[in-house]
């Protein structure tokens, strides 16, 4: 079955995606200058910022990677987001006043802005904008794929297309993303945020409690997946199909990774008022736990729909969602939550397109000592050339939307995470062990995702390569840091760190 049987769930997708076109044009209209384009204005409320913050996090990623990922390996996959409520205010505690302070004292649009600004060296900003586009290639690669996987299911390109089927899909959600983005940069992003955002937690909470409904409660769902010979009963418990080194990786990673990642703390310099930071770790971590629901809901529901011969097996994973929504939801929530999820990949596309449009036109110059002029008619072009690449890496990788969003949520995260998290609160991190940690960060990252794709990973079996990379660049940084001498910082920064 795919949307075109049930012509509901097209009229709602469809009427939802013309409003969120609308808000782009209207965007377009307010988007006058770089300021504009790339950090909203600096004029963002605290709802429009919070719902951005967990609008960039999720979308794709948990609305249909999470139920395909949980399909695959069993409640083990719940490790990836078993700390949402604790990163909403780590994230907060540790950085977010430290970003906007900084925003208020000088003209910073980016991550890599701060790291110059801290270390007052071009090439550790230079390095950080590289990370900065590997991460982005990645990460919104990962949301075309969920974009090229929403569109098979729902107009049925696979039987149209046959093999090209989703280099069609993604190629017409490249299209989409690029001519939304160059019209409203971001702030077509936070406001269509603030629409899907809200959207995105109702409906996550309405799916869940019909999911559960649907599969006969909980108790009815544990002994279908039980009694199972596809499932079993290993597929319930803590670990689900993974070895304990997984699973405590997926939990290092997503928690403390979350101070690396630019696409969320990049909404810290968009709000108005940086006292109403205090009130984020509330409004991200309740909307964040509403979202999971669906990433649970679905991820348990349909394996206890395959186990009692309800529904076919799955040819991919990750149609776990679409496939459920399509066949047993009714027509107006599926309608709902598939215009939702479109538009929370759209949205999150627009934040890694102009972070990455950014890093290439705005840091990476100014790494070199370039600056270029007329920034945001080249961050509009730049915008065209990052969702191209992306799209050719989600066509190319094919793989489950988590597997390659965890790679990317890793990349920013090993090489990010210490450089920010402890650079902005620690006066003894200096430029070259911040340098160091990045460079071990990106090189351990792409390097042992690399090996591990063509079978020779030094890496024991289960081994995250993203987490050996996190945990590196750490220890990169406090060694280098113990063995330099202790560096002067500017006196705005100071003050900036130790309020």
């Amino acid at each position: 079955m795919t949307g075109l049987d049930r012509p509901v769930i097209i009229a709602t997708a469809t009427v939802y995606l013309v409003a969120v076109v609308l808000v782009g044009i209207w965007s377009a209209r307010r988007t006058r200058t770089a300021k504009d384009f790339w950090i909203a204005g600096q004029n963002i409320g605290l709802w429009t910022t919070g719902l951005a913050t967990t609008s960039a996090a999720f979308s794709g990623f948990v609305f249909l990677g999470g139920p395909g990922l949980t399909y695959q390996l069993g409640a083990g996959s719940l490790f990836i987001v078993v700390a949402g409520g604790f990163t909403a205010g780590l994230m907060c505690w540790v950085l977010a006043k430290r970003l906007r302070l900084l925003a208020a004292a000088r003209e910073i649009y980016t991550i890599p802005d701060a790291i110059l600004a801290r270390y007052r060296s071009p090439k550790a900003s230079g390095i950080a904008a590289v990370a900065v586009i590997v991460g982005t290639l990645a990460y919104l690669g990962s949301q075309f794929l969920a974009l090229g996987r929403l569109v098979e299911a729902v107009f049925g390109t696979r039987e149209l297309f046959g093999e090209h089927s989703l280099a069609v899909a993604v190629g017409a959600g490249v299209v989409v993303v690029v001519l939304y983005s160059c019209l409203g940069g971001m702030i077509a992003g936070v406001y269509t945020d603030l629409l899907q955002g809200s959207l995105m937690t109702v409906v996550a909470l309405a799916v869940f409690i019909h999911a559960i409904a649907e599969g006969g409660g909980v108790a009815g769902i544990a002994q279908s997946i039980a009694s199972s010979e596809t499932f079993g009963r290993s597929f319930l418990e803590p670990l689900g199909r993974v070895p304990l080194v997984t699973a405590y990786g997926f939990y290092f990673v997503f928690s403390v990774g979350i101070l690396g990642q630019p696409h969320m703390l990049h909404k810290f310099y968009m709000i108005d008022d940086p006292r109403k930071l205090k009130w984020i770790p509330l409004v991200v971590g309740s909307t964040q736990t509403l979202c999971v629901l669906i990433w649970i809901g679905l991820g348990l529901v349909v394996p206890a729909l395959v186990a009692g011969g309800r529904l076919s097996p799955l040819a991919q994973p990750d149609d776990a969602a679409p496939t459920y929504l399509l066949t047993f939801a009714p027509a107006l929530l599926a309608g709902l939550v598939f215009a939702g999820i479109l538009a929370a990949i759209m949205s999150t596309a627009d934040s890694f397109v102009n972070i990455g449009s950014a890093a290439l036109v705005r840091d990476l110059p100014r790494a070199l000592g370039r600056t270029l002029q007329r920034e945001l008619f080249w961050g509009r072009l730049a915008v065209v050339v990052i969702a191209i690449g992306a799209g050719g890496l989600a066509v190319i990788h094919g793989d489950l939307i988590a597997i390659l969003g965890t790679f990317a949520f890793g990349t920013f995260g090993a090489a990010l995470a210490p450089s920010l998290a402890i650079g902005l609160n620690w006066r003894r991190v200096t430029a070259p062990a911040a340098i160091a940690s990045m460079l071990t960060g990106i090189v351990f990252n792409v390097g042992l995702e690399i090996l591990a794709r063509t079978g020779v990973s030094p890496l024991q079996p289960g081994v995250l390569p993203t987490a050996v990379s996190l945990a590196m660049s750490f220890v990169v940084l406090f060694f280098v840091s113990s063995l330099s001498s202790e560096e002067p910082i500017d006196e705005d920064v100071g003050f900036v760190m130790d309020h």
